[in-house]
């Protein structure tokens, strides 16, 4: 994993949620991880990785995610089994 991503992770893992993330930034991570990305209704994409399934939001009027954003792409990174120790230096 590159070191963009691997920073980016732990920004997304890191307490308080960070407000400067760009949302082109969580699809290029989430594609480096492998997964599945669809746009669906509107601003909505479903998302498939590691056989597990979720729909994020596009930000609206804006290219940064929101902290509700981050915190719901960090739950469902967790459900996917992904984390920043997952990648950690030698892991990759």
């Amino acid at each position: 994993m590159s070191h963009k991503h691997l920073s980016l992770l732990h920004t997304i893992f890191q307490d308080p949620l960070s407000s400067n993330i760009h949302w082109r930034e969580v699809e290029s991570l989430l594609r480096h991880l492998g997964a599945s990305i669809e746009p669906t209704h509107g601003a909505r994409f479903r998302v498939v990785l590691n056989q597990a399934e979720g729909f994020l939001h596009h930000p609206h009027n804006s290219n940064v995610c929101d902290k509700q954003s981050i915190k719901l792409l960090r739950e469902f990174l967790v459900h996917a089994g992904v984390s920043p120790s997952n990648y950690e230096e030698g892991k990759d």
